[in-house]
């Protein structure tokens, strides 16, 4: 009885664990790196482990960090069954398609660039279409929270509300190798509680081992209040200026609350009614479509707008614009436009052509609600930086930066602490984090022994 380390390890994204237990594997997540072009290598490097030998992935949620390699495991061999929620398994399907559509686009552009130049390139995508398709086939059992799913006769599994995004889930598993008994939670990642969409995250039962997310272990949200009050404001200032205010965001449960506060806004008085907000995203469009199907998944108020006709996420001049040439077309609109486009760490999407029409301007606002990776279009900006290159242009950064942490989907640092001491485990491996906040965590927790593996190292559980 093990468990090895794959992804995320002493880094944010590419979550990816381990489970050997009684002759079976059993991998908990399966994502995607995401960064710069050294990360992007990594993708598509050996996965550490034989995709052939894993017999089932426990999937905790959708966003691409999580889920974004399942077509790559499939490509090389997996033929095991995927568990996860239902409302991750429909997200799931959107994300995986649009990753596999942006790589098969991103192919076609490196062989056109190495052909102009006379140059030979391997342009093949990390993973196809049809990949992507042929992942789906292998979503087997849906999980339901708090109903145990028996994996095999000794192997169980119960996902929890994970209160991330719609569908995400923490899970526990039990583990039963000759009479040796041992509970093994993942986090997932833990959503940040006390918001008006998503419920908080369901509290666990103690448990052996955890392992568990660190994102945002140093650190302390903004007041929600706050963040809706700055939101406004920098909405109303960069209207006031003549400007665009342009919203990088993620697809999954961002967009959507966003569209909440932003409705909330206009029927309050806080925003202008005649506001033009376009949704600029594809992915984000038919995310929010599936939201509509979830009304159980969210808090008590929220769910009451659902069972009396209202739509949390609709608003006069709400425009969604799939096509491409809707969105060029916005690039005509000199001022008073709110864009949200992604994606949300500007490593690609649409949100890259809008800030390279906006971003030189001194009237308009850029405004950055989520997490941003080191080495992303994103992070450059945030830290200050004077000049950034987007599609090979330097693009002077003269706009209104905003950088609002109270609407992160992620646990802060005290609601992590306050986490792990109710599951009370032995021991605990941190992981989905940058290793300096994980050395901030780690020393905040006396009770346990704590592990910040490394990439491919395998810890004995038994």
């Amino acid at each position: 009885m093990n468990i090895s380390f794959h992804g995320a390890d002493r880094g944010v994204t590419g979550s990816c664990h381990l489970i050997h237990c009684s002759g079976k594997n059993i991998l908990i997540d399966c994502g995607m790196y995401q960064g710069g072009h050294e990360l992007d290598e990594e993708n598509s490097k050996p996965f550490g482990f034989d995709p052939t030998k894993i017999d089932y992935v426990l999937l905790t949620h959708a966003h691409l960090d999580h889920c974004g390699r399942l077509p790559l495991l499939v490509k090389r061999g997996f033929r095991g069954e995927i568990i996860t929620t239902s409302a991750s398994r429909a997200l799931a399907r959107v994300v995986m398609m649009d990753a596999a559509g942006l790589q098969e686009e991103e192919a076609r552009y490196q062989a056109r660039k190495h052909h102009r130049r006379g140059e030979q390139t391997d342009a093949d995508p990390l993973y196809a279409t049809v990949d992507a398709l042929n992942t789906l086939d292998y979503f087997g059992r849906t999980a339901d929270y708090e109903k145990p799913i028996a994996i095999t006769p000794d192997i169980q599994a119960t996902f929890y509300d994970a209160g991330h995004i719609l569908g995400s889930a923490s899970i526990v598993l039990a583990l039963n190798e000759n009479g040796i008994k041992r509970t093994v939670a993942f986090s997932g990642d833990l959503g940040n509680a006390g918001r008006k969409l998503l419920r908080d995250p369901t509290p666990l039962p103690p448990v052996d081992v955890v392992v568990m997310e660190t994102t945002y272990g140093d650190r302390l949200h903004r007041s929600l209040d706050g963040s809706i009050a700055e939101l406004y404001l920098a909405i109303n200032d960069a209207k006031a200026r003549g400007g665009n205010i342009i919203i990088s965001t993620f697809a999954l449960e961002r967009t959507q609350e966003l569209l909440f506060y932003l409705r909330e806004g206009v029927e309050q008085g806080s925003l202008p009614r005649g506001m033009q907000v376009f949704l600029d995203s594809p992915m984000a469009i038919s995310a929010t479509e599936i939201f509509k199907r979830y009304p159980d998944c969210y808090t008590p108020a929220t769910a009451a707008l659902f069972a009396h006709g209202q739509d949390p996420f609709n608003m006069p001049g709400l425009h969604f614009t799939r096509e491409t040439s809707q969105s060029m077309a916005i690039n005509n609109i000199v001022g008073g436009a709110v864009i949200m486009a992604g994606s949300g760490m500007c490593t690609g999407g649409r949100v890259r052509h809008h800030l390279k029409h906006n971003l030189w301007r001194n009237d308009s606002s850029i405004i950055f609600v989520g997490y941003a990776a080191n080495g992303t279009l994103a992070r450059q900006i945030i830290d200050g930086a004077s000049k950034v290159k987007i599609f090979g242009e330097e693009i002077a950064v003269k706009a209104k930066i905003y950088t609002i942490n109270g609407f992160s989907a992620h646990a802060d640092r005290d609601e992590l602490l306050a986490w792990h001491r109710h599951i009370h485990p032995a021991r605990t491996f941190l992981v989905h984090g940058e290793e300096p906040v994980m050395q901030k965590f780690a020393a905040l927790i006396s009770d346990s022994v704590i592990e910040i593996p490394t990439r491919g190292q395998t810890f004995d559980l038994s």
